[in-house]
């Protein structure tokens, strides 16, 4: 282990932004109990289209997407509220937008 300081852009629970020294950008941090989250959730999608209930897959995946867009929206408005250039284009979305997914 070793301690090294960083800079700390958002420290909100759960959804912290901070830059590591020797990076160009920030980076989120996911905690050990919301990484698991998402890799259970993951574990959900395969289980759900392994056995063919491709309807609970689709709603374990809509899960899992609004858990990572949710994170990189919240990403990308902290660096843009801190006038820093972002690692991607600006105003990215997903695709298909959540809405509409959602509504299919």
């Amino acid at each position: 282990m070793r301690k090294a300081e960083v800079e700390i852009y958002s420290d909100q629970s759960n959804y912290a932004v901070m830059r590591h020294p020797g990076r160009n950008f920030p980076g989120a941090l996911i905690q050990g109990d919301s990484l698991k989250i998402l890799c259970r959730t993951a574990d959900s999608v395969r289980q759900e289209l392994d056995s063919g209930d491709l309807e609970e897959a689709r709603a374990e995946l809509d899960t899992l997407r609004e858990l990572l867009w949710g994170r990189l929206q919240h990403y990308q408005a902290v660096l843009e509220g801190h006038h820093l250039e972002l690692p991607f284009s600006k105003g990215i979305t997903p695709q298909p937008p959540l809405e509409e997914y959602d509504d299919e």
